[in-house]
């Protein structure tokens, strides 16, 4: 659902994008502009009829391929969908949620029906002909049940609406700070168009209902503006001043490279309102910033409706929106007295912040010169790795969706049939699984997420060949001569439980060596030390893996219970970072071993040497074993 929910977050992006243009032809054609009535007409005639537009943009954005069939069919659902509802109860306005439901409508069947096949007497209506058919019989059902449904869900509508608008401050506060807050998960899409499209009510002078935020703002409503005015001091001075906080706290030798990059994203957000640039610099650097700017949005909206400021736009609250909508605002002046104060608040919160608990914002990076040296190395690497494993799961009109967990890639392709393992293995594949005939798993170990990323850029450019296809072999025969032996005394059990083999692990990946020669552990103990010598090369964010890198050069992954991914770090708890350096005997993680035996389908923990090729892991001991007893076994 959550998913589903981000799809139509992004399909609205398609009819929002009208916006501009109507508001900039609404406005200039008000008297005290430019005087000239086409031109509000011609505004008014994208404002008055967004619930098609909505329709057709969402059925487009949700077609799995974009194709204009979808746009017709969201277009034939909507008709359908208004002409006949209004027969049962001609009381009935759902607004742009007729545009959203016909949308969803029409962006489904046509993934459904794009293309299906009739006998030969009915083939000119197979594949996307089809479509247009089988949404307006759907929407015909739809209306049937909505004229009867609508009524009782459109009072709640307009009652939760009634609540907010009346809400004051508070209203509109909670709305601000749950408008950034969203901003990651893309939902903010989804309240936005409740808030501008269908909360309030105005009759314009020709006697029209509009409902929404914008429309009655740009149509003249007075008392619309209190959800729109407070975003202002936010793009025109907030998320600016935030730039200059993290330009001011940027380490001096770093100034020159950020400096620039700050400032166009703080005076893009000034003039057009779009702030998304910004708040992604520090969105997961420190999601502590981007809570207190999330209030700091509600505190702007609260303070702003308070000092009866009434102010819209068309896109975004932009200094372009500002200057334009001038003159239907009230107040507007006093948006740059509380826009000035915002600005000196972030300003102070975020420069201390990222002094105070040294946040990683741009330009204060750790830099390690012999990473930087390498980087281009590796990046060449793996972008051939790249090239390889896309031509070896059938080519880039074979690949539909690029996806992974901690070690192993997660595809969806056509045909599993047209995957090469043979070709997938020869470059690095540990092992491949096809699931059915339109999943298959990779196994790759615990650079996948590298992988992955350099992948889904290549997929969209057709995967082109690169120049060097040498690098990964070169990059292996080094990796390889760099590897030794492990002596019985370096290596310690890193957790009280019994050792078992990896052919015992209830997982075919571990329990068929596909990551690597290993063993495993049934914890007994609630805290996982570190068994060797080295650094801690990746902590997963669901902190259910740990990967380090031995001072021999080994690479070892500790995976705590099987599909513990899926708890989404429930049940761990770190105690070191990506990068520490650790001791035979250093804590790791934290177990709430009885919360994961309660729901993860086993707690068998494997350690895996996922890098060895000449190398042989040998067992010493099996059976029970206390915490850090040594000599288990040897790597030679």
């Amino acid at each position: 659902m959550f998913s589903f929910l981000q799809k139509i977050g992004k399909s609205l992006m398609f009819p929002i994008a009208t916006l501009p243009a109507a508001a900039l032809l609404l406005r200039f054609g008000q008297d005290d502009m430019l005087g000239i009535p086409f031109m509000s007409a011609a505004g008014a005639g994208i404002i008055d009829n967004l619930a098609i537009i909505f329709a057709i943009g969402i059925a487009m954005g949700l077609a799995h391929d974009g194709n204009g069939g979808a746009a017709l069919a969201g277009a034939v659902a909507y008709l359908v969908l208004t002409s006949a509802i209004v027969t049962i109860n001609d009381t009935i306005n759902m607004g742009v949620f007729s545009g959203i439901i016909s949308g969803i409508a029409g962006g489904l069947l046509y993934n459904k029906f794009y293309n299906v096949k009739f006998p030969q007497w009915l083939a000119f209506f197979g594949g996307r002909r089809f479509v247009p058919i089988v949404t307006a019989a759907t929407m015909t059902i739809l209306a049937g049940v909505l004229g009867y449904a609508w009524p009782p869900i459109q009072e709640g509508l307009d009652s939760a609406g009634e609540w907010i608008l009346n809400a004051g401050m508070f209203g509109v506060g909670a709305y601000g700070f749950l408008n950034r807050l969203l901003i990651p998960t893309g939902l903010h899409h989804v309240i936005n168009t409740v808030v501008w499209f269908d909360f309030g009510t105005f009759t314009d002078a020709s006697g029209e209902v509009v409902r929404g935020e914008i429309n009655r703002f740009l149509k003249g409503d007075p008392t619309a503006g209190p959800f729109l005015s407070g975003f202002f001091p936010i793009m025109m001075f907030g998320l600016p001043a935030a730039c200059l906080a993290m330009y001011a706290a940027a380490k001096k030798e770093r100034k020159a490279v950020v400096g620039g990059m700050l400032f166009s994203i703080g005076f893009t957000s000034f003039l057009t309102g779009i702030t998304e640039p910004i708040e992604f610099t520090f969105m997961f650097l420190s999601p502590l910033l981007y809570v207190i700017h999330a209030l700091l949005t509600g505190v702007s909206m609260m303070v702003s409706y308070a000092l009866d400021i009434h102010h819209g736009f068309g896109f975004s609250a932009g200094a372009i929106d500002y200057v334009l909508n001038y003159g239907l605002a009230t107040n507007p002046l006093l948006l740059l007295v509380v826009g000035l104060g915002i600005g000196i608040i972030y300003f102070v919160i975020f420069y201390f912040l990222i002094i105070k608990l040294d946040l990683k914002t741009p330009g204060r990076e750790e830099e390690d010169e012999e990473g930087a040296e390498n980087a281009g190395s590796d990046n060449k690497a793996v972008d051939v790795r790249a090239y390889h494993t896309i031509e070896g799961l059938g080519g880039v009109d074979n690949v539909v969706a690029v996806d992974y967990c901690t070690t192993r890639l997660r595809m969806t392709v056509k045909d599993s049939d047209r995957v090469n393992e043979k070709e997938l293995k020869r470059h690095g594949a540990m092992g491949v699984m096809k699931i059915n005939k339109t999943n298959v798993q990779v196994v790759i170990g615990t650079a996948v997420e590298f992988l992955a990323d350099a992948m889904k850029p290549r997929l969209a450019n057709g995967n082109p060949a690169p120049s060097d296809l040498s690098v990964v072999e070169k990059e292996k025969t080094n990796e390889a001569a760099a590897v030794q032996a492990i002596a019985a005394k370096d290596f310690e059990m890193p957790i009280q439980g019994d050792i078992i083999p990896l052919s015992e692990v209830p997982d075919e990946v571990f329990a068929k060596g596909m990551m690597g020669q290993g063993f495993a552990i049934v914890p007994t103990g609630n805290i996982l030390y570190s068994p060797v010598d080295g650094r801690v090369v990746s902590v997963f964010p669901t902190k259910h893996a740990i990967g380090i890198k031995t001072d021999t050069g080994v690479d070892l992954l500790i995976h705590v219970g099987l599909d513990t991914v899926k708890l989404k770090g429930q049940g761990f708890e770190a105690l070191v970072e990506q990068d520490t350096l650790v001791q035979r005997g250093d804590a790791l993680l934290k177990l709430d071993l009885e919360f994961l035996k309660a729901n993860a389908p086993s707690i068998a923990t494997p350690v895996i040497f996922t890098n060895l090729t000449e190398q042989k892991v040998t067992m010493i001991k099996d059976g029970f074993q206390e915490q850090g007893t040594a000599s288990i076994l040897k790597v030679d």
